[in-house]
């Protein structure tokens, strides 16, 4: 890679994007945790 190269950094709108799934995904995750809790303890 070359000192001149651009840096490989995504754009601003698109780190907001990643950070936005990322977050949704952990929701997710704790929901399906959430029910199964839920439904087990029938």
């Amino acid at each position: 890679m070359l000192w001149s190269d651009p840096p490989d950094e995504p754009p601003e709108e698109l780190r907001d994007v990643q950070a936005k799934l990322r977050r949704m995904g952990i929701v997710l995750a704790v929901a399906a945790v959430v029910l199964m809790l839920l439904l087990a303890g029938r």
